[in-house]
Order: C-alpha cells, then sequence, then structure tokens
C-alpha cells in the first residue's frame, strides 16, 4: 500500500518551500522598509542592515526557486546564528527564549538546501535547457 499523498511529494515539497520564502523574506521588509512594523526600539543596526538583505534576496530567492541549494544554506545559516546570538543567551530551550521561529526557519532551509529546488522552481527550468 502506498502512503497516502506520496505521488504528491515533489509537489508538497514546492509548495513548503515557496511558502517557508514567502514568509521569510516578509521578515527581511520588516527590517529593511519597517512595514508593515518596525522593528522594536533597541535591535542592534547591524541585524537590520545585514540580517534584512539576507532575509529579503535570500527568501525571494527560496520562493522562485532560483539558486536555491545556495540561498537556502546561506539563509539556514543565518537563523542558526540568529538563534544563538538573538534567543540563546537568555535560556536554553527554544520554548523559554522565544526561538522556535528562528529554529523552524533553520531546518526548514537546511532541508531545502538539501533537496534544492525541486518543480515549479527557476532552477528546475534551467536544468532542462
Amino acid at each position: 500500500m502506498k502512503p497516502f499523498l506520496s505521488q504528491y511529494s515533489s509537489h508538497c515539497y514546492a509548495l513548503m518551500r515557496i511558502v517557508v520564502g514567502f514568509l521569510f523574506l516578509w521578515h527581511g521588509v520588516q527590517k529593511l522598509f519597517a512595514f508593515p512594523s518596525a522593528m522594536p526600539a533597541g535591535v542592534p543596526a547591524y541585524i537590520i542592515y545585514v540580517a534584512g538583505p539576507i532575509e529579503l534576496i535570500g527568501g525571494i530567492l527560496v520562493m522562485v526557486g532560483l539558486f536555491t541549494h545556495w540561498a537556502a544554506f546561506l539563509t539556514s545559516g543565518q537563523m542558526a546564528f540568529a538563534y544563538w546570538i538573538g534567543h540563546g543567551t537568555t535560556a536554553v530551550l527554544p520554548i523559554q527564549n522565544n526561538g522556535e521561529l528562528a529554529v523552524l526557519y533553520c531546518f526548514a532551509f537546511l532541508f531545502i538546501a538539501a533537496h534544492g529546488g525541486g518543480i515549479w522552481s527557476i532552477d528546475a527550468v534551467r536544468k532542462r535547457h
């Protein structure tokens, strides 16, 4: 017996990659353009000017599936760094230090980095030509 939805695994993966990239790019938009809301007061400038472009550009690249392996690897590393610098210093567990989102993004991007663009990606179109 085939596992439930196994015939659609490539489609489910593509949807996950697109949604993760889309959600992530908005963190960059918020940092760089203070939209839809500004960053909290006291956020160091290097977070805005270093993390913001990585989040915006990396999110777009992952979402459209262009240079997916490298973009996802970079964003995974950024989220690991964000967790240890921004959250891990206050408590050990993500539930205690509000770092769940950073951990989820880190491992989602690591998974995407290992699997690449998949279907519905510019990488797949480039590979065909």
